[in-house]
């Protein structure tokens, strides 16, 4: 059987990455693309990469006929997203990329992204979408809502660490660098390669970074207390990659051998040999994750190192890897493609 979808903000990174992904697909069909202020052209002009594929033109939201639409992978900016969702069929799976179902109280939607939300009832049946941890929930969900880039590295590289109770919950530091596609395809002078290049800058610094809603939320309800992390995010000059460090107080023997327990059989989630560190590049434009401990020179204290891509595995990778368990097909179907390298 194939399964009919549709994408929904066709136009930015993530929904290139999706069509990308899907175009060698075995059991799933683009039926249609939507990307409002390009509509009307074709997807090969707007992405010439993918112009060798046989697509639809891109439309409007409006012009879409969901009827005989199976899914539809939502690639919207957040706001946007929950109110074009709350419009879509009832009866329409949906995968969403953006935040605005990220957290599961409106009040903490309204405090990390400055607005309140206008869909709380479509929040309240979102299930969050880090497949490993939350596999059979998003199995059975009408509504998935994917995880935020930055969140997921940080998830992949602590949430083993926090069930085990292997590190000390109060000293856990994170410092991550992301590429710049992970602020979108949209024009900001920030992002010029005259102002980005040759340098990179932390931001959101201080504890102000929007993740830090789905850290909390999550490294809270796994410990049963509040778990609050360090965290200051970088911006690089390059295009794909995550690459997050991650201090923490506790014997990197017990570390190694949690993550390695979490995640035996897991195959997207690479844990390295003690003592390796993982690299963006070896990762790149794949749904892998890979996972480094290298122990301190300081006794008790070890370095986890997690590197992913954040277009993939940290986003559209993710939403079809959920996608392929909403529609009963195996997990892994479409996403086995190797990284990149050189």
């Amino acid at each position: 059987m194939t399964y009919k979808i549709a994408i929904l903000g066709a136009s930015g990174y993530t929904g290139a990455e999706l069509v990308r992904l899907i175009a060698t697909h075995p059991g799933i069909e683009i039926a249609a693309l939507a990307a409002n202020s390009k509509a009307g052209q074709a997807m090969g002009a707007v992405f010439p990469h993918l112009r060798h594929l046989d697509l639809p033109d891109l439309v409007t939201i409006g012009e879409i006929d969901f009827t005989g639409i199976d899914l539809c992978f939502c690639a919207l900016p957040h706001k946007t997203s929950q109110e074009v969702i709350a419009g879509l069929p009832r009866d329409l799976r949906i995968v969403d990329l953006s935040a605005d179902f990220r957290l599961r109280d409106p009040a903490d939607y309204e405090k990390w992204y400055g607005n309140a939300h206008a869909a709380p009832g479509l929040q309240n049946e979102a299930v969050y979408g880090l497949t490993e941890f939350y596999r059979d929930e998003i199995a059975a969900a009408r509504l998935v809502a994917g995880t935020g880039c930055n969140a997921a590295t940080g998830q992949y590289m602590l949430r083993p660490l926090i069930a085990a109770g292997v590190i000390d919950l109060d000293e856990i530091i994170l410092d991550l660098k992301c590429g710049v596609s992970g602020a979108g395809r949209s024009l900001k002078e920030n992002l010029l390669h005259a102002e980005l290049s040759e340098g990179y800058h932390a931001y959101a610094v201080g504890g102000t970074h929007r993740h830090l809603g789905e850290f909390d939320q999550e490294f809270s309800a796994l410990a049963g207390r509040p778990v609050q992390v360090q965290f200051t995010p970088h911006l690089i000059p390059a295009n794909r990659g995550i690459l997050a460090t991650g201090y923490v107080r506790g014997e990197a023997g017990a570390i190694h051998e949690a993550l390695a327990a979490a995640y035996d059989g897991e195959p997207f989630i690479e844990v390295l040999p003690m003592g390796d560190a993982p690299s963006t590049r070896h990762v790149r434009g794949s749904n892998f994750c890979h996972v480094g401990v290298v122990p301190d020179r300081r006794a008790g204290r070890t370095i986890v190192i997690a590197a992913l891509d954040n277009l993939t595995k940290g986003s559209s990778g993710q939403a079809l890897q959920n996608a392929n368990l909403m529609l009963s097909l195996p997990e892994t179907t479409g996403l086995m493609l190797a990284p990149v390298f050189p």
